[in-house]
């Protein structure tokens, strides 16, 4: 049987081999005769997993219990992600996306099939990002059309007759019907 784990991204190297010392610790634990329940506990972790855990172990030993390696194979080569992350700092205008400036999943995901004629998803995209360390972020910098005099025009005039009116606080009426006015 081989181990996997959901994977929201795919495990770091150093999550693998800390989930790793997880099994073997509990392979120890199962040479003792220790309790799946105690031994769930101690290393804070479910008790269905620690009797899976144990299955492979009785199983197939202590090897069965080593990671087998990351669930997906990466579709870029080390030279291909390079070539990939060199684009990305060229920006979305070099590429021909000229509306905005802002690298999208969709659009990271063209220019993969583009470049080295691999087809992912967007979420596949998305996973692959994460596990090369790059994280959804907003644009450090303002657009080159922003008026900074027009907004301070704007918030100070248009925005309070947009905004409707503050009420004051007044005790209110729970009946439906329109209150008499005296």
């Amino acid at each position: 049987m081989v181990v996997r784990y959901a994977q929201a991204g795919g495990y770091t190297p150093e999550a693998q081999a800390a989930r790793e010392r997880l099994r073997l610790e509990a392979a120890e634990r199962f040479e003792r005769g220790d309790a799946t329940g105690e031994i769930a506990r101690d290393l804070r972790v479910g008790e269905r997993s620690v009797r899976q855990w144990r299955r492979d172990w009785t199983l197939g030993g202590v090897e069965a219990l080593r990671s087998k390696g990351p669930v997906s194979v990466e579709r870029l080569s080390p030279g291909q992600w390079e070539r990939l992350e060199a684009e990305l700092r060229r920006g979305p205008l070099a590429h021909g996306f000229e509306d905005d400036q802002r690298w999208t999943l969709k659009r990271i995901k063209l220019l993969i099939g583009r470049m080295f004629h691999v087809g992912y998803t967007v979420r596949g995209v998305r996973k692959l990002l994460r596990r090369h360390g790059w994280t959804c972020q907003v644009p450090v910098r303002r657009a080159v059309e922003r008026d900074e005099d027009a907004i301070e025009v704007w918030k100070e005039q248009v925005w309070p007759q947009v905004k409707a009116p503050r009420r004051t606080w007044a005790p209110t009426s729970a009946s439906k019907t329109r209150q008499d006015r005296a």
